[in-house]
């Protein structure tokens, strides 16, 4: 009897560590799959496995899915998408225990980022910035002329990724810098002429010194989202993540973290929830900054003094994104998505003016305005095909809308000039009608033109004169495009590898692109 015992004993002892080192073995291979997301795809899919650029891919999105239909779009790529082929990039064994690992694993709780967290990620390249020059070390007639363009590269990091800078007036290369995951957002600091700002989407914000065209320091504030803002006086940065769920004020000239502010709040449909950070932007008419929770559907007003107090705005829309300043930037129009309107703020009196129809699925890029008869217009897309893909025109000084005006497909970003006489709309669809930019008349607010780009065209931006209009044109082509904005001929190309935003110094001055700065303060 002692002896059966015994043998069931080591029998038991046996199988409990074969299931030990079995799980082991499964939880280590689940990691290691999980390190090969986050290396190659968490910069679009999302940190959490909630989506961000791109789809959400976890076991509830994947439910049902083929695995040899996923791994065909791991291996070939997806067509006009951010999406690169991924053959010879990764072995065959790492795609298909990664698509086994995400149709396992259920979206991850937001992971906590505190405020810790960003002080020690704080790296220093240039110690005394008093060693810089005092001058740019290239030539160049006005600092407003130079134009950013983020540079995804073609997996969304590597030597690819970076900031690439451009003399609009030459449209030459006066510098680049390594962001090693891809680049977002450039944005430029409205007080000092020398600063830029450049925001991955992995949340890493670069100080550039554009006089050296050198990164000198350089923070993370969070996992992913590309949202950020400078204050008018260019002390302060607002950066916002989608994951984790909040957003965080530095110093401009530090990136000392200052305070961290917790992104939730009760939405239109009465439900508290944690929200991913939308747009932010600073103004040139107060000492705030003001950033909308996308799942709350609420807009906040961040006055900079002390404490960082908030005035919260609820029931804009539901999922907010992107907006853009008119009125001296005392009105902020942002974009609710699922309501297909966008809202009207009076930052003033912080509150809303006013919801327009804006087709379906709205999405206003950096913005659009010009002032045409004595009217300030304003210009939205439509961001995907839909039933009603046109561009929106309201009246920004009744807060009307005055045309919808058919257009090729779905949009997402306009560009305008005071000394343009186009609004320049960039097709998004999934076809062909991907390569081209179509050009509406301020006028008439009618398309008059459509420039077929090449490769996947998007993200116009006129220069700080108006006299160029550059577009990316990424995905195929993998080169800035350069037209002359009279007569849309073509002028230059500057080859980079899968070009996207494009941001032109120039706004500093005309704060919403379109408006001229004598134009800026003339509606009331």
């Amino acid at each position: 009897m002692k002896t059966t015992i015994k043998r069931l004993n080591k029998s038991l002892l046996a199988t409990s560590i074969a299931l030990l080192l079995a799980s082991q073995t499964a939880s280590a291979k689940s990691d290691d799959m999980n390190q090969v997301y986050q290396d190659n795809c968490a910069s679009c899919h999302g940190a959490d496995l909630g989506g961000y650029l791109a789809p959400a891919l976890n076991s509830a999105t994947l439910k049902g899915r083929s695995p040899t239909a996923m791994r065909t779009i791991v291996l070939a790529g997806s067509f006009d998408t951010l999406m690169p082929p991924f053959y010879g990039k990764l072995s065959d064994d790492d795609i298909r225990g990664v698509l086994k690992h995400l149709q396992n694993t259920p979206k991850q709780p937001n992971p906590a980022w505190t405020i810790d967290d960003t002080k020690k990620s704080i790296k220093v390249y240039v110690k005394d910035e008093s060693t810089l020059p005092s001058k740019p070390n290239y030539s160049i007639d006005d600092m407003s002329n130079i134009i950013g363009v983020a540079a995804r590269g073609k997996y969304g990091r590597g030597d690819g990724s970076k900031a690439v800078f451009i003399n609009s007036k030459t449209h030459q290369k006066i510098g680049e810098v390594h962001t090693g995951t891809a680049a977002h957002i450039i944005e430029f600091n409205p007080a000092n002429p020398r600063w830029a700002y450049v925001k991955t989407d992995t949340a890493e914000i670069f100080k550039v010194d554009l006089y050296s065209m050198q990164v000198v320091r350089s923070v993370k504030t969070g996992f992913n989202g590309p949202g950020i803002g400078i204050s008018r006086d260019g002390k302060y940065i607002m950066a916002g993540s989608f994951v984790p769920h909040n957003a965080t004020i530095l110093n401009a000239d530090t990136l000392e973290p200052l305070k961290t502010f917790e992104l939730e709040g009760v939405d239109p449909d009465g439900k508290m929830v944690s929200s991913d950070s939308g747009m932010i932007v600073g103004t040139p008419y107060a000492d705030i900054f003001a950033i909308a929770l996308e799942n709350a559907g609420q807009v906040w007003v961040v006055d900079l003094k002390e404490g960082f107090p908030v005035t919260k705005i609820e029931k804009v829309g539901r999922h907010l994104h992107d907006a853009f300043l008119t009125h001296g930037g005392k009105k902020l129009m942002i974009a609710a998505y699922d309501d297909n309107i966008v809202a009207a703020i009076d930052l003033e009196k912080r509150e809303i003016i006013k919801k327009l129809d804006a087709g379906c699925v709205p999405h206003v890029g950096g913005g659009s305005a010009v002032v045409v008869d004595g009217r300030t217009l304003g210009f939205g897309t439509n961001f995907g095909d839909c039933d009603k893909t046109v561009v929106s025109v309201w009246d920004l000084d009744k807060m009307e809308v005055v045309k919808q005006i058919p257009v090729a497909g779905g949009t997402e970003s306009p560009a305008a000039h005071a000394n343009a006489p186009y609004v320049a709309v960039d097709i998004i669809s999934k076809d062909r009608r991907a390569r081209t930019v179509q050009l509406i008349d301020k006028k008439t607010l009618e398309v008059v033109k459509t420039l077929d780009v090449g490769g996947h065209a998007y993200f116009p931006e006129y220069s700080a004169d108006g006299k160029f209009l550059y577009i990316s044109a990424g995905y195929n082509g993998d080169e800035v495009v350069v037209y002359d904005s009279i007569t849309l001929q073509k002028v230059a190309s500057v080859p980079m590898e899968s070009p996207a935003g494009i941001f032109s110094r120039g706004r500093v001055k005309y704060m919403t692109r379109g408006l001229s700065p004598d134009e800026i303060g003339q509606s009331k």
